[in-house]
């Protein structure tokens, strides 16, 4: 059985659509590392689950990244919104003439067995990291592996990022969350989207897409 470490059931329930029923959530409050961009913190996060689970664990870590702000707030984005608020980053984005941003998802899966890994998470290319295209049809979700060290032992994490791209905009909607209202694809922000439209192309979706992919096939 897989565990998706998080205290969010709806995360759950989502993953179940790409994954069946071999996932259950596995409540735990792993240590959230700082660090300049998801793969680092979810990958963090993923070690410490699995050795709490002993088990293979998956972990996401998600952010809103702004072009204009050379992708900030990123993995801050709970911080920011908890502490500069949704309205202000609008209005500090509003004076932009680009506003272009993207909402990223990195999921990481960790075993404890071996598998094909590379030593940097960098292989994420660096300007899909700043919120442009990562292919043609945006419909994509890049893949990369790091490999990591716990007690001498090499423990392989491998990372699976899905985005979906927009721009921000004044706030409009009443649903969702975060920064939702403030965010627009395809002319409708996410808080004005059904929770069944929001799910159909969301970043988290697209990552999970990949990574029940690689799942099926292991």
């Amino acid at each position: 059985m897989l565990n998706f470490v998080t205290t969010n059931p709806g995360k759950v329930r989502e993953a179940t659509e790409y994954l069946d029923d071999e996932i259950r959530q596995f409540d735990f409050d792993y240590p959230e590392v700082q660090a300049d961009d998801l793969g680092t913190v979810a990958a963090e996060g993923a070690r410490a689950a699995y050795r709490a689970a002993d088990g293979p664990v998956i972990v996401d870590d998600a952010g809103l990244f702004i072009d204009a702000f050379d992708g900030f707030p990123g993995p801050y984005s709970s911080y920011v919104e908890d502490t500069v608020g949704v309205e202000r980053v609008w209005r500090m984005t509003e004076p932009e003439a680009d506003r272009a941003a993207a909402f990223k998802t990195v999921i990481a899966y960790c075993d404890g067995d071996g598998f094909e890994a590379t030593p940097d998470p960098g292989g994420i290319d660096r300007e899909d990291r700043r919120g442009q295209d990562l292919s043609a049809d945006d419909r994509g979700a890049a893949t990369t592996d790091e490999q990591v060290h716990d007690g001498g032992e090499t423990v392989p994490v491998k990372l699976f990022e899905g985005r979906v791209p927009g721009e921000i905009v004044a706030p409009r909607g009443e649903g969702g969350f975060g920064f939702d209202p403030i965010f627009e694809h395809d002319g409708t922000t996410f808080a004005e989207m059904s929770t069944e439209e929001k799910n159909a192309i969301s970043h988290r979706g697209r990552a999970l897409a990949k990574f029940a992919e690689w799942y099926g096939e292991r």
